[in-house]
């Protein structure tokens, strides 16, 4: 047992004396304007376009708590992360909070004058206490910790809770009076969700570690741990609870669902119990199942009625819309991980499909290479003489190649079965680092490669998402950035340096530039080992921050600012006297010296890519994506990139045409779009040919490395990359934590304007707000965004559509507070979340998680498909072999479909996205859509026409005027969804490729 003293809370870890919550602090850190007063309750900032919400009443809700006061009078439950209070009859409920608190799991205070929650207003989970109307709210901790799940003692003294603070979820108290903290158990086990005896001595919780489950006690003042209950295999047990004869209640998880006991009783039959705890009041239990407050009496259920009005918005702003036509030169933005010259006169950089060189001091950059295959991560030998680089020009996936910058040539340096990325040369210039990308979001170990022989020696195996190698200046070591995980109960993390010894001997060890504080990303952030040895070099806050270091990477003093702006990718010059970075659209250097900044100017354009041609499709049939018919004998007219006629067939249509395509045995219809999938550059130019091979034609990257998805959208647009058009953004916005290498770790409001800007200038397609933004901080991305004219994605629901978020991104997923909002237990929806999409006319992308596996258990021939070629090994599996999912998973997947049919039918806009970089999920996802009731036609314009609005994108309908995305397949995906697999041949931006073309396009030589 852990005791903390007043002064060590007052020292940086708890208020001991309580912060008084109000709505000024939103206000002052996030902007806004009038308090808006719509629907009863505490006034709320409105939403930051001015528009009036639409208020609206729910009886029934989803994965929210409920708590009786200890009189039995009254009811708090924290629907859609507010804190509401009613009569325990039922009736209208009173909202007690606003609307940007993510309160949860009130608890009373013995008398009833308090309750007590957990709230992630400021960017933690905090505990909280306020009085019963909602007035007077008091935070009671703070700092960078989350603290969850209060349970308030009942002789009034202390309230336990489950934090993170002791290096995992352990059991901790406060003390009202004084503040201190008490730690009560400590281990590897994740203990959760603590309650109190009746008579304060005793202290209940869940645990779970190695994926066991149990119900343990504690004493209150500290003691041996004791397990009550054990779940079987494969079943959790959650949220106990204690009556007041010592009967212990509790909800287990399992297979068939989710369901309360009573000292090892089942007690709710078919009811589809919530996982939080239940309270007594006397011999009752009070409950959420079904979406509905409950109240049980031995037998007897009681449902308990009630009404709480929500409110949503549908945003209005103008809308950007990309420009198809133009040929006039654009700005190269796409500018990917520059880097300097070790004699600082030079900076290598990937863009638009390729490897330039430019002169330090700005002007025309040189194209090394030319080709349709994929480059990425120039690297500069010690000497200046050889550049590293990521390409797949040798045909396949991408290896490792090297170019002699006097010679002109280049040679193929790796062949191994893994794809490499992030190349760092050795002081000595005999080895390179890099990381050998092997699963999905770049997980990859780290790997070094002899330069004169290839032998290959793997120095860690698959890391979580690792970022760039940076070698210590005596070669021992070899740094790059990992996520250092809070806990094991939820996988974000600081950013922090992980240091491997190059010989394969020891143990790799953490180095912490800035403790507490984490590395924006690992996706270009750092670090970077300065030549000297001296220094490194790493962007946190936004801003590039240089740090003395040890010979082992141990800092010698705090990191300091050397930039104001926006900052990315830092690279050393070889007397460690220089920094290249980016800043928004710009290359800069600084001296470590001075300061000084300079910009290195660039004169780099590209065009429009659009062909000079006329084509004629004669399709045996056409599917619109309009009109729910299929039309027989067409002739589609193509001229430059967009449709000009669709006839009834007639010879005399083909005159002029530069190409006519008879495809009188096939079906066409618009292009499909994957309204959300990541690209990843390991995959190299196969990934866009792949899409294209599965008649994808349109891909909407929601989360990128800064600089990639801009690089990927350029190169299409301009006709190196063969591929869809790319819809991107930069990184998740992350708060303080991360668990993405394609997230960033806001650190503040401040370190938000600066992501704002780097948007701006990027000009990104959407922006997308991730699991930890607080409410107030995805307000402001929403008023920004539009303002850019363009939407914002989030996994959240509320009040994101309040604020006017945009599009919501999967059905579950994951979330900052270990359960969906969107979804309760088996995937099931209620009314407060079908109303929420229904009302705001949001964009939900499903993503229906191994919707693959049962698409291919129908259609078990679509494991043999040829296009998977284009994939690793690791990729093909998911499809060959289907994706490993746990059951809990795919038991989701008919409440979900439930819960899409019902949210469509309320007015939300469903566009298919599958969240993965492999092709034939999409047929899958729109195949699971009429799995679960959707026409097939229906099913087909969520990958087509409907996705095509949610991103105000000219394409997916066959119409007059409409942009030439077109896929070309056998049978009619009207009767059969599953036609939309069997493609033969795309069109797209107006260039057609048959299946067997692109295959071909993978083995390119150099």
């Amino acid at each position: 047992m852990t005791k903390m003293t007043g002064r060590d809370v007052k020292s940086g870890k708890i208020a001991k004396k309580h912060r008084v919550g109000t709505m000024a602090l939103g206000v002052a850190l996030w902007g806004a304007g009038a308090i808006a007063a719509p629907a009863p309750g505490p006034a709320n900032l409105p939403p930051p376009g001015g528009e009036v919400p639409q208020a609206f009443d729910v009886h029934a809700g989803t994965s929210y708590a409920v708590a009786v006061s200890p009189d039995g009078q009254w009811l708090a439950f924290d629907l859609q992360g507010s804190l509401w209070v009613m009569p325990a009859k039922g009736g209208e409920a009173k909202r007690i909070s606003d609307y940007f608190n993510d309160a949860h799991l009130p608890t009373w205070s013995p008398d009833g004058s308090r309750i007590a929650y957990y709230a992630f207003r400021d960017g933690n989970y905090d505990l909280w206490t306020a009085k019963a109307d909602g007035s007077e709210a008091r935070q009671l901790t703070q700092g960078t910790y989350d603290d969850r799940e209060p349970s308030w003692s009942p002789d009034g003294k202390s309230i336990a809770f489950a934090s993170e603070r002791g290096g995992g979820y352990d059991i901790w108290t406060i003390d009202l009076a004084s503040g201190a903290l008490t730690q009560l158990t400590k281990g590897a086990r994740e203990d959760r969700a603590p309650a109190w005896s009746a008579d304060s001595a005793t202290i209940v919780f869940s645990g779970s570690e190695g994926g066991k489950s149990a119900i343990y006690a504690v004493p209150a003042k500290g003691g041996e741990v004791t397990t009550l209950r054990a779940a079987p295999a494969g079943v959790r047990y959650d949220s106990p609870s204690l009556g007041g004869k010592g009967q212990l209640a509790y909800v287990v998880a399992d297979t068939s669902g989710s369901h309360l006991e009573v000292d090892g009783q089942s007690v709710s039959g078919k009811e589809n119990v919530f996982p939080f705890r239940a309270t007594w009041a006397g011999g009752d239990l009070f409950y959420i199942s079904d979406g509905l407050i409950r109240r049980r009496s031995g037998t007897k259920l009681a449902t308990i009625p009630f009404t709480a009005r929500l409110e949503a918005t549908r945003p209005v702003y103008a809308r950007a819309k990309r420009d198809f036509t133009s040929t006039a030169p654009r700005p190269v933005l796409g500018i990917q991980h520059p880097a300097l010259s070790p004699d600082g006169q030079n900076i290598a950089f990937v863009a638009l499909g390729d490897l330039y060189l430019v002169s330090s001091k700005g002007g025309k950059p040189q194209a090394l290479t030319h080709d349709e295959a994929l480059e990425a991560d120039a690297a500069w030998s010690p000497d200046g003489k050889f550049l590293a680089y990521t390409s797949d020009k040798g045909g396949g996936l991408p290896q490792l190649w090297l170019r002699d910058l006097a010679k002109g040539t280049d040679r193929q340096l790796t062949s191994g079965p893994n794809q490499p990325l992030g190349a760092a040369w050795s002081p000595d210039g005999t080895r390179i680092a890099f990381l050998d990308t092997d699963g999905r979001w770049g997980v990859a170990g780290l790997q070094v490669v002899d330069v004169a022989s290839g032998a290959v020696t793997r120095l860690q195996p698959s890391l979580p998402q690792p970022g760039k190698p940076t070698w210590s200046p005596d070669g021992r070591y070899v740094a790059l950035a990992l996520s250092k995980p809070y806990s094991s109960s939820f996988r974000e993390g600081n950013n922090q340096i992980w240091v491997v010894p190059s010989d394969g001997k020891g143990a790799p060890f953490w180095r912490d530039a800035d403790a507490g504080a984490s590395l924006d990303t690992r996706g270009g952030g750092g670090p970077a080992w300065s030549p000297d040895g001296k220094k490194m070099a790493a962007i946190q806050d936004g801003v590039l921050k240089i740090w003395p270091v040890g010979p082992d990477a141990s800092p010698l003093g705090p990191p300091r600012a050397y930039t104001s702006e926006i900052s990315h990718y830092p690279t050393w010059s070889g007397d460690s006297q220089s920094v290249l970075y980016q800043a928004a659209d710009k290359l800069k250097i600084v001296s470590v010296e001075t300061g000084a900044i300079r910009d290195v100017p660039l004169d780099f354009t590209y065009k429009l890519d659009i062909p000079a041609t006329r084509l004629v499709i004669h399709a045996g049939a056409v599917v619109d994506a309009v009109q729910d018919t299929t039309q027989a004998d067409k002739d589609i007219v193509i001229e430059g990139n967009r449709i000009t006629a669709i006839l009834p067939h007639d010879v005399k249509n083909y005159a002029g045409a530069s190409k006519v395509i008879e495809a009188t045995g096939l079906t066409a219809i618009p292009g499909l779009i994957d309204h959300h999938a990541h690209a990843q550059k390991d995959f190299g130019a196969n990934l866009h040919l792949a899409w294209l091979s599965y008649g994808i034609t349109t891909v909407r990257d929601p989360g990128n490395q800064p600089y990639d998805g801009v690089e990927d959208r350029e190169a299409a647009e301009a006709g190196v990359r063969i591929g869809p058009r790319i819809y991107t953004t930069g990184p998740l916005l992350e708060w303080q934590r991360v668990f993405y290498r394609m997230g960033v770790a806001v650190s503040g409001p401040a370190h938000l304007e600066r992501e704002l800007d780097r948007a701006r200038a990027l000009k990104y397609d959407l922006v997308k707000s991730y699991v930890r933004m607080p409410d107030f901080g995805q307000r402001r991305i929403v008023q920004a965004a539009h303002a850019m004219g363009v939407p914002v994605a989030t996994h959240e629901i509320f009040p994101a559509g309040y604020t006017g978020v945009d599009n919501t991104e999967h059905l579950g997923a994951t979330s900052r507070r270990g359960f969906s909002p969107k979804q309760g237990p088996q995937g099931r929806v209620y009314q407060d979340v079908i109303e929420l999409f229904g009302r705001s006319g949001r964009t939900l992308t499903p993503t229906n998680f191994g919707a693959i596996n049962t698409f291919l258990s129908k259609h078990p021939d679509f494991r043999k498909d040829p296009r998977l070629s284009f994939y690793p090994a690791w990729a093909q599996k998911t499809v060959t072999e289907g994706e490993a999912l746990p059951p809990a998973m795919l038991n989701l997947q008919a409440g979900q479909l439930a819960g899409l049919r019902a949210m469509k039918a309320a007015g939300a806009v469903i566009a298919a996205g599958t969240d993965t970089m492999i092709a034939p999920n999409l047929q899958a996802e729109i195949s699971s859509y009429v799995d679960g009731g959707f026409t097939p036609f229906q099913a087909l314009q969520t990958a087509t026409a409907d996705a095509a609005k949610a991103l105000n994108l000219e394409a997916g309908t066959l119409e007059v005027g409409k942009l030439a995305d077109i896929a070309l397949v056998e049978g009619d995906p009207r009767k059969d969804i599953a036609a939309t697999f069997r493609v033969r041949q795309v069109i797209t931006n107006g260039r057609p490729f048959t299946v067997e073309e692109l295959l071909a396009k993978a083995k390119r030589k150099p």
